[in-house]
């Protein structure tokens, strides 16, 4: 693991498999989760595929600077979107979804990277989808997963996974490993793994624990609105990704955005959640080596 510089004000902590030599795939995690969501095996398995993979922790996430300066009160700020107050909202929040974008292609230049795949999960789909919109010249292809297009109508929580959403997890070490149990609201009903949850949970705790950057990221993500109109003129080749398990973001979110980017392809895993669990890495890391194949690095 290694933190580099990537803008004056943010450094990110990130980490490489594989050969520099390979076509590089850069992971982009979603709302809170550090690099270690990105399971090493999985990265190792995609590198083992020859792709020079790249996963790091967003800004205010993991090891990465964090903007404490900025403390947001999480029900203040959703109270305030509610009501329509979107001036006082946004002032709360310090940065928007382009600015998290900006990070991955600092981090890319960081690097010495001119051009890559991206592959985000979740609001990191959110994420590589404003990175290919800003810069579509520095993404061979986009790789969204189990996201969403900021239309509220589209990709909306059951209610059960917004539950979880909205209650704050335990600020003790064990307290916050239990709590991580909720998440199988969301999981795969058949690949559900409680103790892989136990165990995300307890290496995140002890190598970052950083709940106030949360409710930044969420703010970010809620601020940044609609991409629809955008993402109906993106020319870059997409590959949308979405469990039909998933609870937490509704699959509309993922067929939504395959039915607005010209041209992009749509997998929908059956017995997969918001989630990716082991046992259908195969499918995972077969649709995305078939994807970043398939690009013309001349484009």
């Amino acid at each position: 693991m290694t933190i580099i510089d990537v803008s004056a004000e943010v450094s990110l902590a990130y980490q490489s498999f594989g050969d520099p030599g390979d076509p590089p795939v850069l992971l982009v995690m979603g709302l809170g989760g550090q690099m270690l969501a990105w399971h090493e095996d999985f990265c190792q398995a995609l590198a083992d595929r020859g792709r020079y993979v790249i996963r790091y922790d967003n800004r205010d996430c993991g090891l990465s600077t964090g903007f404490d300066a900025h403390p947001v009160d999480t029900g203040a700020f959703l109270a305030a979107v509610g009501s329509g107050d979107l001036a006082t909202a946004s002032a709360m929040v310090p940065y928007r979804l382009t600015d998290m974008a900006a990070d991955g292609l600092g981090l890319l230049s960081a690097l010495g990277i001119e051009r890559a795949h991206v592959v985000g999960t979740s609001m990191g789909g959110m994420i590589a989808q404003t990175m290919a919109l800003s810069a579509p010249e520095r993404v061979l292809t986009l790789t969204s997963m189990m996201s969403s297009t900021g239309e509220p109508e589209f990709g909306r929580s059951g209610p059960e996974a917004q539950a979880v959403v909205s209650t704050p997890k335990p600020g003790g070490r064990e307290g916050y490993i239990a709590a991580a149990e909720r998440e199988l609201v969301w999981a795969s009903r058949r690949y559900g793994d409680i103790g892989w949850l136990r165990e995300l949970a307890a290496d995140s705790y002890d190598r970052a624990y950083r709940p106030a950057g949360v409710a930044r990221q969420l703010g970010a993500m809620v601020l940044s609105g609609s991409r629809a109109d955008a993402l109906r003129e993106l020319r870059v080749p997409t590959l949308v990704i979405h469990g039909l398990d998933d609870t937490l973001v509704d699959p509309s979110g993922g067929r939504r955005t395959a039915e607005l980017v010209p041209g992009a392809e749509l997998l929908l895993v059956p017995d997969m959640g918001h989630d990716r669990p082991r046992e259908l890495w195969p499918v995972l890391i077969d649709a995305v080596v078939a994807h970043t194949a398939s690009a013309d690095p001349g484009r």
